[in-house]
């Protein structure tokens, strides 16, 4: 009972005391608490509509001064420095800022460092208060100029100290791979100059800023470029053809080499550049057809043609796709149709005619650059006199009778013709390339071919994009190039010339049957050297003059097959053989007296 009572007052004294405790503590930290407060509200009211001390701007003290004498007194202290001075290394680069039309916005300056502590935040303003008592702030001047300007001077600085660099690369030299192992670029940082103009600007003082400048270095170590040289030599002598229509897009081995990335594999940028160079020249809305005839003539004629839109992203998917294969293969060439989505007309191109004209049947190019302006004009004049022609079916086209006369006198300049085996200037020079690439056409269109010669010696025009052989020589009325039409329908004959670009190209248009051509890769043989240049003294030139009249040329024999099939059975083969003659280089040396 006793221990119980003893137990009892212990308890009521601890609770006396900690009553008694806990109000003096509680006392003491309320009064601190007024204290502190109180002196807040007091520095706080002592500076109402003032700046608060420990802030300066642009090195300038404006603590507990209003806004608006923190304004006049930057304006009086501040300069407009004259010039930024940049530098790097040995070079050194001034900025006027009369250049870049700078000035100051003090009335802005100040009322910004007035704000600094007032955001609206109660205890973030309080810490800031008493934080720059401690470790005062400097603002710097809010600055107008012309951003536009200043880029431009950034630019033209960063264009003196940049260096591009040399990616690292591989390309065919005389059949091996040979890789390049790049060289390292600086590049100037645009962004990080920019603020630290910005930021020296607003200080309102003559500054030497040190430029900033990356290292860009993309070069490959000796065993990154010979693993790089194993990826290329897959690819040397391979290729891939990429198919649309009549129109096939070729990449040879050194055109593949230019898409191989060392370290990743094959570069993104330079496979969507192609993807998208072919996607222009493929892309199409929808044709409705055209078809005038005139006077036993097609006036003009557009044929139907379904919308084009090339699917990029699996045209690249294939392209890459194609490029794995060969290199993991023993695959040469590889093709693949270009992935389009189509919509058709409104109207077919049957729907305009009752000729039996259809779709396109045959094409077939050349080019010809470096031609004479004479020789261009002639081409133009023959294609246009051939094009719109119709050939019944079972009837034989003839190039000479459709062309008729070749003269001057039916508008046709001089230009160089093979006669009496001679090159010499004539009326209608150029005109062989017409009949060449209507031989073309015929050939891609599997017709037969009743008449057709090559030319007396190798052409230069006629390789420019194909293999030798596949040219045809006309002069009325024989040599001559003829075709029979042994279609269902009528065959409509449409050529092209752009004289601008050098190129023509010839379309037939009918009713397909089926039918399919083939045709071999040409071969040459029989090489021949040309004879040596021959000199022919010419009184009518001046002593001194050279003048070329002839040029040299191999001597060859090329062949190759055409067969054309249907159903799988073949209709019509044929085996064309060219009998090229060695040509010789002549040139006349004037014997004549001087003009």
């Amino acid at each position: 009972m006793a221990r119980y009572r003893y137990l009892k007052g212990v308890r009521k004294f601890l609770h006396r005391f900690l009553k008694n405790a806990t109000i003096y503590l509680i006392i003491p930290s309320l009064i601190l608490t007024i204290i502190i407060f109180g002196s807040l509200a007091l520095y706080s009211a002592a500076f109402a509509g003032k700046i608060y001390p420990g802030i300066s701007i642009a090195g300038v003290a404006i603590g507990g001064k209003t806004p608006k004498d923190s304004t006049f007194i930057l304006s009086e202290k501040t300069e407009v420095p004259a010039a930024l001075t940049l530098t790097y290394q040995d070079q050194s680069f001034k900025i006027k800022t009369s250049d870049i039309e700078l000035s100051y916005d003090f009335t802005a300056s100040a009322e910004r460092a007035y704000e600094y502590t007032r955001t609206g935040n109660f205890f973030y303003d309080l810490g800031k208060r008493i934080d720059v008592l401690f470790h005062p702030e400097s603002l710097g001047l809010i600055t107008n100029l012309d951003n536009e300007k200043l880029a431009k001077v950034i630019s033209v600085i960063s264009g003196q100290i940049s260096i591009d660099p040399i990616d690292p690369s591989v390309k065919l030299v005389e059949g091996l791979a040979r890789v390049d192992k790049g060289v390292p670029g600086k590049e100037v940082n645009q962004e990080v100059l920019r603020a630290a103009i910005g930021e020296a600007l607003s200080q309102a003082k003559p500054a030497s800023l040190e430029i900033p400048v990356d290292t860009i270095d993309h070069t490959l170590s000796q065993a990154e470029a010979d693993k790089f040289q194993a990826q290329a030599e897959k690819y040397i002598g391979k290729s891939i053809q990429m198919k649309f229509e009549f129109s096939t897009f070729s990449l040879s081995d050194n055109d593949i080499l230019k898409l191989l990335d060392p370290k990743s594999g094959y570069k993104d940028v330079a496979i969507i550049d192609i993807v998208q160079k072919i996607t222009v020249s493929i892309n199409r809305s929808p044709q409705n057809p055209k078809f005038i005839f005139e006077n036993g003539r097609v006036s003009q004629f557009q044929p139907a043609l379904d919308g084009i839109n090339v699917n990029g992203e699996k045209y690249k998917n294939q392209l890459t796709s194609s490029l794995d294969t060969l290199a993991n293969s023993n695959e040469i060439s590889l093709s693949f149709d270009i992935p389009v989505a189509k919509t058709p007309p409104e109207v077919t191109t049957d729907k305009v005619n009752n000729l039996g004209i259809k779709e396109l049947v045959g094409r077939g190019t050349s080019t010809y650059y470096h031609s004479i302006p004479s020789r261009v004009h002639n081409i133009v004049l023959a294609a246009s006199r051939i094009n719109g022609t119709l050939v019944k079916p079972g009837e034989t086209f003839s190039f000479n009778d459709t062309l008729g006369d070749v003269s001057g006198f039916t508008g046709y300049q001089q230009a160089y013709i093979i006669s009496e085996g001679k090159t010499i200037l004539g009326d209608g020079g150029g005109v062989c390339q017409v009949s060449t690439t209507l031989f073309r056409a015929i050939l891609n269109a599997g017709l037969p071919i009743t008449e057709r010669q090559a030319h007396a010696y190798r052409v230069g025009y006629y390789e420019q994009d194909s293999p030798p052989g596949l040219d045809a020589t006309v002069y009325s009325p024989s040599p001559d190039l003829k075709f029979k039409n042994d279609t269902p329908g009528y065959i409509l004959i449409e050529a092209t010339a752009d004289p601008k670009h050098y190129s023509l190209v010839f379309e037939l248009y009918g009713t397909g049957d089926g039918r399919t051509s083939t045709i071999s890769k040409p071969v040459v043989t029989d090489k021949t050297a040309p004879p040596d240049d021959l000199y022919q003294d010419d009184p009518t030139l001046p002593t001194g003059t050279i003048k070329q009249i002839d040029f040299k040329a191999w001597g060859a024999k090329v062949t190759f097959n055409y067969s054309v099939k249907r159903n799988g059975q073949e209709i019509y083969k044929k085996t064309f053989v060219s009998n090229y003659r060695p040509w010789q280089a002549v040139y006349l040396r004037g014997t004549g007296s001087a003009i």
